[in-house]
């Protein structure tokens, strides 16, 4: 009699298919700083900023630059965009416009930008949109000035407000081609703003307004995490057949959600994306999630927001977004 393979089967429904690549990652999430200005109750940063792993890093230019031209060289083809966002804010890196700049004269590829907008003042924007860049996708969280303070700790909504409506009239009256989004994680804070906050977006010309499920930043929001936690019947995490992370330190890791460096792959320094991306610890890591055992990853088998990714064609997903704009260029 026959012994089904659980590896083998669960590898025919998960891999490489749609937009994900296996030459070379379909994202590259790119963490500029670990510098935030604010400190919002459903991210890590508050907590991260206290411990042993916090150093206010910038990421170094030249490393950013090898990065795009490995993107030129590699990703064509294959890569659907590099994407600033992370642990931190990225308009507070002294050479982001550098970077922005850089990537989308050379890479080749969608170039987006996630930002809170607390400190995009009119220069700033200017410098965004006259630079090409392709998306800025802008976290607010909430409708109401009270809600907002609640939950974006150190912000105020007026003032974010106010600059994401300067941005929206630059672009019109500039003409620039920058998809503007706006987005919301919602969480029991704010439940109760979804649908006016998504009117208020649409109404004022946003190209679209995301609504986010919330997450624990693998585990690192310890109530959220505990309250998702679903027993074995786990699917695998999209994340490794999808996309790599450049951190403010210099290295690649596996996870964009990684607070305690556990994700770490490598010092890019040494090695290069297409490498760690068809090396054998990315196989490995991709092994551990069809046969559901993280012995060799801890990291991911204690995290709860595998449940959270959508696989391609299991609905819509942030990638698929994306991938609009790109197809409507």
């Amino acid at each position: 009699m026959s012994v089904s393979n659980p590896l083998k089967s669960r590898n025919n429904e998960y891999g490489f298919y749609g937009r994900l690549a296996a030459d070379f990652p379909s994202q590259v999430i790119v963490d500029v700083t670990e510098v935030c200005n604010l400190a919002c109750i459903h991210c890590p940063h508050p907590e991260f900023k206290k411990s042993e792993h916090y150093a206010s890093r910038y990421l170094d230019l030249d490393l950013h630059h090898k990065m795009v031209d490995e993107v030129r060289e590699h990703g064509r083809g294959s890569t659907q965009y590099i994407r600033y966002t992370s642990s931190g804010e990225p308009l507070v890196h002294p050479k982001i416009y550098d970077m922005l700049d850089y990537a989308v004269k050379h890479s080749g590829v969608f170039v987006t930008l996630t930002t809170n907008g607390s400190i995009m003042k009119e220069k700033r924007i200017e410098k965004l949109l006259t630079s090409g860049l392709h998306m800025v996708d802008i976290s607010i969280d909430a409708m109401n000035p009270e809600t907002y303070a609640r939950i974006r700790v150190n912000g105020d909504l007026n003032v974010t407000r106010q600059n994401v409506l300067r941005l929206l009239e630059m672009k019109r009256d500039i003409g620039a081609e920058t998809r503007i989004v706006v987005s919301f994680v919602e969480q029991p804070q704010n439940s109760g703003e979804v649908v006016d906050f998504e009117n208020y977006w649409k109404q004022q010309g946003a190209d679209f307004v995301v609504i986010r499920r919330l997450h624990s930043a693998a585990g690192g929001v310890a109530g959220t995490a505990n309250d998702m936690r679903v027993g074995a019947d786990r699917k695998p995490c999209l994340y490794p057949w999808e996309r790599i992370m450049l951190n403010p330190k210099g290295e690649l890791a596996f996870c964009p959600q990684d607070w305690v460096h556990g994700s770490v792959l490598g010092d890019y320094r040494m090695t290069t994306i297409r490498e760690v991306w068809q090396g054998d610890t990315y196989r490995q890591l991709r092994d551990a999630h069809l046969a559901n055992d993280f012995k060799v990853f801890p990291f991911c088998g204690q995290c709860p927001d595998w449940a959270q990714t959508r696989w391609p064609g299991e609905g819509k997903s942030y990638a698929d977004m994306v991938a609009h704009f790109i197809n409507d260029e």
